[in-house]
């Protein structure tokens, strides 16, 4: 992991800086040139967009160091289920003819239209955290979902001992991503743990935490004296549910909860004891990647259409270990100003 993260920016740049001089018969010509990324977010108030933030203003501050004027645009919704904001933020980037557009799409179906009308206006597009149901898009950097999936159904499993009443309380209909890390939950419990029985699955905590925590209450109330075990999929949930368990007692262990992404309550959860493990992925990486890679599209580079930016399990008896801390607690202050 630590190799990962110290390293592959390396030679991503190397290889960014090399295609861009090739791609103009090694004249300087291209590092002249100047770029306008517009960077857009599901939405900008969770830790994990400001993660995904911190890693495009990394990447433009390396750019510009290196003789490749970058400028970044942050620029999204203010919250997660608000599709048509982020489909206005879209056209409008793609009427100001941006140079390129790094988008993390809140809908796999709605934000084909927009995408492809951005493509077609010869704004090229790098997707990342969440796909997109196109093909025309330069790249796509983000997590391998389906295997956060998994990893969350293997802890959850062997934290029961292989039996027990869950719950899975999931995100958003629509969000590619959760819906990837649902998937490889449910399939891993089905294969690997088959005395544990799905109670609940079809109950969705929306896009705030104070939507989730509604989900988690009624799910509480319905079933909190048969719950063994509970699955959230991203951050705002498994923030939600853990409080909702500390409110009726059930926290600390007593229910066994597995959750996604390092937001700081989160992962003061998982350090206290109310939550048994965290899926963390590693945003400021595929923020960063995300501009690199659309940097390197517009100098005429060969781009990979997938980079996988990695997934690890934390635990309470891994979460000091250097790789591991280093993705619970992101530099995110190190690159944004509050």
């Amino acid at each position: 992991m630590k190799s990962i993260l110290n390293l592959l920016p390396l030679f991503v740049f190397l290889g960014l800086a090399g295609c861009g001089r090739q791609s103009e018969g090694g004249s300087a010509t291209s590092e002249a040139k100047s770029y306008t990324i517009a960077v857009i977010p599901k939405g900008t108030t969770h830790e994990f967009w400001k993660s995904i933030h911190a890693g495009a203003v990394k990447a433009e501050q390396e750019l510009n160091g290196k003789g490749i004027k970058t400028e970044i645009i942050w620029k999204g919704p203010l919250k997660e289920d608000d599709r048509d904001q982020q489909i206005q933020v879209v056209e409008n980037f793609m009427s100001r003819r941006v140079s390129g557009l790094v988008l993390a799409p809140l809908d796999s179906q709605a934000l084909v239209a927009p995408v492809e009308n951005a493509i077609k206006a010869k704004v090229p597009v790098v997707i990342i955290d969440s796909d997109l149901k196109s093909d025309q898009y330069v790249s796509f950097v983000a997590t391998d979902n389906y295997k956060g999936g998994q990893l969350a159904g293997e802890r959850l499993g062997q934290l029961l001992g292989g039996k027990g009443n869950v719950i899975l309380l999931r995100y958003a209909v629509g969000s590619a991503s959760t819906e990837a890390r649902e998937s490889g939950f449910l399939d891993t419990l089905k294969t690997k743990f088959p005395s544990v029985k799905l109670i609940s699955s079809d109950q969705y905590a929306g896009p705030t935490r104070e939507t989730g925590y509604q989900a988690s209450q009624n799910l509480l109330n319905r079933f909190g004296d048969q719950v063994n075990g509970i699955f959230c999929p991203c951050e705002p949930p498994t923030i939600a549910m853990a409080k909702a368990l500390r409110d009726i007692g059930k926290a600390g262990g007593k229910v066994k909860m597995v959750g996604f992404d390092s937001g700081s309550q989160s992962v003061a959860d998982l350090k206290n004891g109310d939550v048994q493990g965290l899926v963390v992925q590693n945003p400021i990486l595929m923020g960063y990647l995300g501009v690199l890679t659309m940097v390197k599209n517009l100098q005429g580079g060969k781009v990979e259409n997938r980079i996988d930016t990695g997934v690890v399990l934390a635990t309470p008896e891994n979460m000091e270990q250097p790789e591991i801390k280093e993705l619970l607690y992101p530099p995110i202050a190190k690159y944004l100003k509050e």
